[in-house]
């Protein structure tokens, strides 16, 4: 049995690819109606077209930065428009750059708070109309930095503690009409963890290969996730199945993060 009975409307932020493509995948396998969006218009439509493949349930697509505050208007906008409203929105972004704390100026600063933090805020205050309408649900992908710094990501480290912040307060101001989540994703393989592990190994001396070792030998289930593993998860809390579960942040870690 799918965990949507109706097509409940979603909107995917940055799902062209990783973990917002895993999410809009599992939405739509599991009966949501989804669109998803990318900063390329291209990537947007190749995966809206995987995902249709793969599911048989039709995915729009549609083009925006979500650094952009005008472009997070009208892409929620489109979506509400297109699937007759919105009962999910998935805030999800590109992670901030890596780098230890002496790297970054001001405008990287800038760059990073206006992709992690403040997309999250335009983003939900233009669904907020759609989502009272008839309840919804807003899902947050952060990271398991939220629960410890991770090594050389300084602005993950500062901005996504501050985006399960808001989130835990919406989940306050929004109740009980509207149910908020963050999902927090550990070492799950998609090309972001390939481009730090590679970073990583640059930085060390050592090839990916030796530094992905070693991560899995640090996480307790001995392995990196699977992008499927975490659609789920999220599709499992947009659902009415979660009707029970809001202000929460879920990690997807395979047990990383040991901390109570």
């Amino acid at each position: 049995m799918k965990l949507f009975r109706t097509p409940t409307p979603a909107l995917v932020t940055a799902a062209s690819s990783g973990l917002g493509f895993a999410t809009a995948l599992e939405l739509a396998r599991e009966g949501a109606a989804v669109a998803l969006c990318s900063r390329d218009l291209t990537r947007a439509q190749e995966a809206a077209q995987e995902i249709t493949a793969a599911t048989g349930a039709p995915v729009l697509a549609l083009e925006a930065d979500v650094r952009d505050p005008a472009a997070c208007t009208a892409v929620v906008e489109q979506a509400a428009e297109a699937l007759g409203g919105l009962g999910i929105l998935v805030c999800n972004a590109g992670g901030p750059a890596p780098g230890g704390f002496e790297r970054f100026d001001d405008a990287a600063w800038a760059e990073a708070f206006d992709l992690t933090l403040m997309s999250t805020v335009r983003l939900t205050r233009a669904a907020l109309p759609h989502l009272r309408a008839g309840g919804g649900r807003i899902l947050t992908i952060v990271s398991s930095s939220v629960r410890r710094p991770l090594p050389n990501l300084t602005l993950s480290n500062a901005l996504r503690p501050a985006v399960q912040g808001l989130m835990k307060s919406l989940s306050l101001e929004l109740a009980p009409d509207i149910a908020v989540n963050c999902i927090a994703p550990g070492r799950v393989l998609t090309e972001r963890i390939q481009e730090l592990d590679e970073a990583r190994a640059a930085r060390e001396g050592r090839t990916w290969e030796q530094v992905r070792a070693q991560t899995e030998r640090e996480i307790p289930l001995g392995r990196l996730g699977d992008p499927a593993e975490f659609g789920r998860v999220a599709a499992f809390l947009c659902s009415p199945v979660a009707s029970y579960i809001t202000g929460s942040t879920l990690l997807v870690d395979g047990g990383a993060v040991t901390n109570l």
